[in-house]
């Protein structure tokens, strides 16, 4: 019997090697999608990172702030913040000393001054009466002291830390670091995620503890990046975004169970409890003429 020969002339074997081709073709476009759809937000060692630090437009004339991340059962909403031309501020309370308690109440009171919001998010942990739990610096000139007590809770999950902004550049810092002066705003909360890029220790990836979460990273010093998750995820998995995902080597977390977002951009506004301390970037009321 003649040895079989395989002709890679043949009709058959050309049109086998052109689907296996498309095949692999198709496989490889949906890795690279799946990668670069999670849209890290800075590392050194990819030049086109630098590209989505910058602002991204919406139209208008003004940046988009609010986009999402990530895939399936593992998305979450980030929100950027330039600090060298958006408006960062944290509110509590009202010229009569009467708590804001959510976004809307927030956003009519600066509608009275010109202002809205641009997006916001709960900003740091609060005790039952909705006033901080620990540090709180305003440019309204309203602040609460640094908390550097131990208790119960994830507040006190050591070490916990606080978002600082001065001159421009936002820092996450521990509760025993030295926090000079001047201070635009700060708020305190805990745990801390990521210090110098490594995971708070006590983080576990097979813990049930599932959560909407929302925390802060600085991936770059003028930058801060706000995220929630848009599904239950432990604190492993909300570390995991700003290390991995937006590459933030510090991240502090904020809360879980009251955590919302508003972002008008994205036709978002959530309302799920009471609110103490909100974060926010403002934006000037244009008016038609």
């Amino acid at each position: 019997m003649a040895p079989f020969r395989l002709s890679l002339r043949s009709s058959p074997v050309r049109l086998a090697l052109a689907v296996l081709g498309t095949v692999l073709v198709a496989a490889m476009s949906a890795i690279l999608w799946r990668r670069f759809d999670a849209r890290p937000v800075h590392s050194d060692a990819d030049p086109g990172i630098a590209a989505l630090l910058a602002p991204m437009e919406a139209g208008a004339g003004q940046a988009k702030h609010c986009f999402r991340v990530g895939q399936g059962s593992s998305r979450a909403t980030v929100c950027r913040v330039d600090l060298s031309a958006d408006r960062l501020q944290l509110f509590l309370q009202d010229e009569h000393g009467h708590v804001f308690g959510g976004f809307a109440a927030l956003d009519a009171w600066l509608a009275q001054r010109g202002r809205t919001l641009g997006f916001a998010m709960n900003a740091g942990m609060f005790n039952p009466d909705y006033l901080p739990t620990g540090l709180f610096i305003a440019d309204s000139g309203r602040s609460w002291p640094l908390n550097t007590a131990d208790g119960e809770g994830n507040f006190f999950l050591k070490p916990n830390g606080v978002l600082v902004v001065s001159n421009g550049v936002a820092r996450i810092v521990t509760t025993e670091s030295e926090i000079r002066a001047p201070v635009t705003l700060a708020t305190q909360s805990g745990p801390l995620l990521l210090r110098s890029g490594v995971m708070h220790p006590a983080f576990r990836s097979d813990s049930s503890s599932r959560l909407i979460r929302n925390g802060v990273g600085v991936p770059a010093p003028g930058i801060a990046l706000f995220a929630i998750s848009d599904t239950p995820v432990n604190f492993y998995e909300f570390a995991s975004l700003f290390r991995d995902t937006l590459h933030c080597p510090d991240a502090l977390y904020l809360d879980g169970t009251v955590s919302s977002l508003h972002a008008p951009e994205l036709d978002r506004s959530d309302h799920r409890v009471k609110l103490g301390p909100i974060v926010g970037v403002t934006l000037e009321i244009v008016r038609p003429r």
